[in-house]
């Protein structure tokens, strides 16, 4: 890793911060540095008990309006739905991984997670030269990068990111949800509700559950 980008672990980190303070801190940082193509890193889906986990990579390009974008746990199912038609609609580049639920129990959630984020920082329809990621863990990748936590609510990139994920990953499950009504999988996304777990009771785990997961084993 370049000198540069030694540098650029001495980012301040603001936990106290907000995406209403500087939305762009960071990617200005980066920018300021000599990187060009800085790509926000998100995930959704680390903690459901069925489905895939689906990673989305973002790279906002200068003067981009992305305002009212935000940290997508903190917007309702309209508001993300809408963001996501914005973000597509403008002039970004997006990528995202997806993860199968089977590949989930053959490794790990956490290696699963790396490997859709790695999946979709390379099919970004232009090569990123940094990275900003949401939490402590880096993308396997020879790039150089910064994790930042709670960066969804810090870095509008990665709130971006984290909307193109969210978004991504429930449409996956309304889909799963015509195979497999019984579930609930349009309600609950395949997380560990009252009901999904009365579901899994009743009928057993479906194929598209992950199996090494507690609540479904």
């Amino acid at each position: 890793m370049s000198s540069q980008a030694e540098k650029l672990s001495l980012f301040p980190n603001l936990e106290k911060g907000s995406l209403e303070a500087d939305p762009f801190y960071y990617e200005a940082l980066a920018k300021r540095a000599g990187y060009h193509n800085i790509a926000g890193i998100d995930e959704a889906g680390r903690g459901p008990l069925a489905g895939p986990v689906v990673a989305a990579a973002v790279v906002l390009f200068d003067g981009t309006d992305m305002e009212g974008i935000r940290d997508s746990k903190a917007m309702t199912e309209k508001a993300r739905d809408l963001a996501f038609s914005k973000i597509v609609g403008t002039d970004v580049a997006v990528g995202v991984g997806v993860v199968s639920h089977r590949d989930i129990d053959e490794t790990n959630i956490l290696q699963a997670t790396l490997q859709a984020m790695k999946r979709a920082v390379e099919s970004l329809p232009v090569r990123a030269d940094f990275l900003l990621v949401d939490g402590i863990h880096p993308v396997p990748l020879d790039i150089p990068q910064r994790c930042i936590k709670k960066g969804d609510r810090l870095c509008r990139s990665i709130s971006a990111a984290s909307v193109i994920a969210k978004v991504y990953r429930d449409r996956i499950m309304y889909s799963y949800h015509q195979m497999y009504p019984e579930y609930g999988f349009d309600r609950n996304k395949g997380y560990g509700t009252k009901d999904h777990l009365k579901a899994i009771k009743k009928f057993g785990p479906s194929p598209m559950h992950r199996l090494t997961f507690r609540g479904v084993r």
